[in-house]
């Protein structure tokens, strides 16, 4: 399974200090927006959303009934959580400690 390395190349680390200047989800809405067409931005947040539904213990039959993505995808995507480099974990793990905290809805979380 390859996975990105840290300083693999300088435009996608450009991009990622770019995600990283973004303060609000507006100012993520009009970023992405203008990065991704709207299906792509959806499957994005499909994935995301079958990964934070496979690590609370849904059965893949579950997450199909929620999400409307393939058996492959999911596959995948599970594939990615057992093995991965736990990007997912990572992300998901931040969000609902902010949502324990009850953070506000709208701010990024700060850097």
């Amino acid at each position: 399974m390859s996975h990105l390395q840290r300083n693999q190349s300088e435009p996608i680390d450009r991009l990622f200090q770019g995600i990283l200047s973004l303060d609000t989800v507006d100012e993520c809405y009009t970023f992405f927006s203008d990065l991704f067409t709207i299906q792509e931005l959806t499957a994005f947040a499909q994935r995301f959303q079958v990964a934070g539904l496979l690590l609370d213990g849904n059965t893949y039959e579950m997450v199909r009934n929620q999400v409307p993505v393939s058996s492959s995808t999911i596959t995948r995507i599970n594939t990615e959580l057992r093995y991965g480099s736990g990007g997912y974990q990572l992300v998901l793990n931040r969000l609902k400690e902010g949502d324990t905290q009850g953070s506000a809805q709208d701010p990024v979380p700060a850097k």
